[in-house]
């Protein structure tokens, strides 16, 4: 009796918050929103500020009043320089910038949305001369998501502009199928790279349901239409399914890393395993060891780099479905607990 109470409490719980963002969802229809914007943040001049403020700090008045006036002197020759080149376009070399972007994933690449934007926005002004470096951060996830993702970079391959990508910490799984796109994979010496194979869990409580007296009733039109499930009785049919689809996701896995960085071992590689930045060097994974801000500040001395962001705006219904969802799940598993330790319940 008390599962029934406890189950009714679930169901009206979820009802009531369905109800709150469709009837949110309802009176903000029709109002057409700006989703995001982008922001552009110019490292050269962070980096000047920096300069500037550590400066002021350190040197004496003397060394400050030098320093001003030898900045102002190169001021003065850049903006010469600049002036030279609008009046002959034609024969002056195009500046090359460098456009930076962040990819931190999560297990459903919930950035992709707004990473897409980014590219879109950077491949709008970046030409054949300039460069795209993404500093990417994932231990992958969910395989259409960080497919879509790696497609996304594909984008800026297409159109000829280069692409390196930064490894501070972990590109695994998906995230490495995002940084085998690049020309140039960089990484720092411990960050974790590789992990190139698929993995699936999924519990199954059929027998958990059976001692309750609870019936799954699944009816599907096609052989295969459910595999593996969490409430059913799963079969040894089913089960070689399964499997039999992982090592086709796996296979298209190894296709993909293979077209993009060729001269791998695909079949050393593709075990599964991860390997830090140096030892990912020795097998040819990545191209160097070196730190995002490294490099970046190297580019700095002699292009314009710039960090772009599209800042996404959730609606109120959109932020609702994220805590209704949540608060499903977490009363799901609590529902779970009851059943499994009914004696902190009694």
């Amino acid at each position: 009796m008390s599962y029934g109470l406890f189950l009714a409490k679930v169901v009206t719980v979820l009802v009531g918050l369905a109800v709150a963002v469709a009837l949110i969802a309802a009176s903000s229809k029709g109002k057409t929103k700006d989703k995001g914007h982008l922001e552009v943040v110019s490292l050269n001049e962070k980096l000047q500020h920096m300069g500037d403020v550590i400066s002021k700090s350190v040197l004496s008045p003397v060394e400050n009043k030098t320093a001003l006036k030898e900045q102002k002197k190169q001021d003065k020759l850049s903006a010469k320089s600049e002036k030279k080149k609008s009046r002959n376009p034609d024969h002056a070399e195009p500046d090359k910038r460098v456009y930076v972007l962040n990819f931190h994933g999560d297990l459903r690449a919930s950035g992709v949305d707004a990473f897409g934007q980014e590219i879109t926005a950077v491949l709008a002004q970046a030409k054949s001369h300039d460069e795209v470096v993404v500093n990417l951060e994932s231990s992958g996830g969910m395989v259409h998501s960080y497919g879509l993702a790696a497609s996304q970079l594909d984008r800026i391959k297409k159109q000829s502009i280069p692409l390196t990508i930064c490894v501070d910490k972990v590109a695994a799984s998906g995230g490495y199928m995002m940084a085998c796109v690049a020309d140039k994979v960089l990484a720092a010496p411990f960050a974790i790279i590789g992990s190139i194979g698929v993995v699936a869990q999924i519990p199954n409580i059929h027998r958990l349901l059976k001692r309750h007296d609870v019936d799954i009733e699944l009816m599907t039109a096609g052989k295969y239409k459910r595999t593996l499930t969490v409430l059913g009785e799963n079969t040894e049919q089913a089960r070689d399914k399964f499997r039999e689809d992982l090592d086709d996701i796996h296979a298209l896995f190894k296709e993909y890393v293979s077209e993009r960085r060729p001269d791998v071992d695909i079949e050393q590689i593709a075990t599964g395993e991860i390997w830090y930045g140096t030892r990912a060097k020795a097998i040819g994974l990545i191209d160097d060891i070196q730190t995002s801000d490294e490099y970046l500040t190297n580019l700095a001395k002699d292009c314009g780099v710039f960090k772009i962001k599209y800042i996404e705006k959730k609606t109120l219904p959109e932020k609702l479905g994220i805590a209704a969802e949540e608060s499903g799940d977490r009363l799901i598993l609590r529902w779970l607990n009851r059943i499994l330790n009914p004696q902190h319940y009694s």
